[in-house]
């Protein structure tokens, strides 16, 4: 019996060891996967242009230079861009959170006519791509009136293109960039809290409202703090809704789109006072640039996520589906 357990022991010990050993190499060959390419434009940013075009240098830079992250930061307008995206998306993510929280509270804890109805509106917006739209918002933007009162009073609508109040009217009625998602997503986290937590709030003499923000909000805290990583990160990085809206504005997003055709314009201007004939920019030198103003783009997001992970786990960790 005992030489029987000795060797379902050592099976067990070898099973365990290869399955761990094959679940390590998996885990890594999927995230080199997903690093891999952030990893060669890391190392791209830090080439001179002679390594870039040097078939011996692969990963590590021969001649390390922080040239390229100079040029970039010059072509972005680094700061003021960098200040004026964190404003706009920073205001624009706490009005969509703030709206798409109480949206969710209400689907999950209320009853009212066409409760489905509209909550299948906000399934198709998750399904409906914003694309689809474009026309649709373009003209009710650009002669935006409520109940015709601009017309009444100005004699004409307001034009709220190219306006960040358009942008962040958007956000606060729900309908901002992913908005259906988050919406989903803290109705089923509301739908998983005890009824019996609001409940004894009621017998304590709380009210909806003081119910709402007392008990429901704190313990939703970690949920609300993702939704809010997404819609700063999705927006952060949004190209449509910046050019509809935030074409007077400097946004990285924006800036970035355009970084290709100001480095070309910088090549030439570096030429022209150099004395040599016009040439467009070398393409490989080009793309490293592009990497560069890219990772630039992305420090503050990682900084963000760094900062808001625990958070952010949590809510991941603690959070159901439930239907």
């Amino acid at each position: 019996m005992s030489k029987f357990n000795s060797t379902y022991r050592v099976k067990k010990a070898a099973w365990d060891v290869t399955y761990k050993f094959f679940r390590a190499v998996l885990l890594f060959g999927l995230c080199f996967l997903i690093i891999q390419p952030l990893l060669e434009k890391l190392s791209a940013s830090f080439m001179s242009q002679q390594d870039l075009y040097d078939s011996t240098v692969i990963s590590i830079p021969r001649n390390f230079t922080l040239n390229n992250y100079h040029i970039a930061s010059d072509l972005l307008n680094f700061k003021s861009s960098l200040l004026q995206t964190v404003g706009i998306v920073l205001v624009s993510s706490v009005l969509q959170v703030a709206a798409c929280t109480l949206a969710g509270y209400g689907f999950a804890r209320f009853k009212f006519p066409l409760k489905n109805f509209w909550f299948m509106c906000v399934m198709l917006i998750i399904i409906i791509p914003p694309q689809t739209i474009m026309s649709s918002l373009y003209l009710n933007f650009h002669f935006f009136d409520i109940l015709r009162i601009s017309r009444l009073i100005t004699g004409e609508p307001i034009n709220m293109l190219n306006s960040v109040a358009g942008f962040w009217l958007l956000s606060a009625t729900g309908m901002g960039l992913k908005s259906g998602l988050y919406i989903f997503m803290l109705r089923q986290y509301f739908r998983g809290m005890p009824k019996e937590l609001e409940e004894a709030a009621w017998v304590d003499g709380c009210n909806r409202f003081h119910t709402f923000v007392r008990i429901m909000l704190p313990d939703a805290a970690p949920m609300i703090t993702s939704c809010f990583l997404f819609s700063f990160v999705w927006q952060w990085t949004d190209s449509f809704y910046s050019t509809l809206f935030l074409t007077n504005y400097q946004v990285l997003s924006s800036e970035l789109g355009s970084l290709a055709d100001r480095f070309d314009q910088y090549w030439a201007a570096m030429n022209n006072a150099a004395g040599s004939v016009f040439s467009r920019a070398p393409m490989g030198y080009t793309q490293a640039i592009l990497a560069t103003g890219m990772l630039m783009c992305l420090a503050p997001l990682v900084a963000l996520y760094l900062i808001a992970q625990k958070a952010f786990v949590e809510s991941l960790s603690q959070t159901g589906i439930k239907m």
